[in-house]
């Protein structure tokens, strides 16, 4: 990809900036620790991709990757030197989350904690945001 094309940690973070607090996107100590082990295998990984891609039967799953570069679009909130890396389109549907990572019984995985759902389906797969108006940034 070229480089005309992407932009630093710092433009994304100075953009992920211009937004009020209660709206950008947070990370609890317990998922800061267990992304930043997995991070270490992945030296070339500015940080966390998060976003969401139309699923399942309830409209919306969560999508995950390291992020190996930064659009001009997208947001990169900085939770203490950790980023984690939203584009544009999934952003309103993240807006003011917070990424956790939950251990239950034999069962480990990162869980967003979204204020924004207003309904999953029974399988857990997918989920559904409340309608609301375009996000500002």
């Amino acid at each position: 990809m070229s480089t005309e094309t992407t932009v630093t940690r710092e433009q994304g973070a100075a953009r992920a900036q211009t937004l009020p607090e209660a709206d950008r996107l947070r990370l609890t100590e317990a998922a800061a620790a267990h992304i930043s082990a997995l991070m270490i295998n992945e030296p070339t990984a500015l940080g966390l991709r998060v976003g969401v891609k139309k699923s399942g039967c309830s409209g919306f799953a969560y999508v995950m990757d390291f992020a190996k570069d930064i659009q001009p679009e997208d947001y990169a909130f900085d939770c203490d030197g950790l980023f984690l890396i939203c584009d544009a389109e999934s952003y309103p549907i993240l807006r003011g989350s917070t990424l956790d990572y939950v251990v239950n019984g034999l069962s480990r995985l990162l869980q967003f904690q979204n204020p924004n759902v207003v309904d999953s389906c029974g399988c857990g797969e997918s989920f559904t945001i409340m309608e609301t108006s375009p996000a500002h940034g």
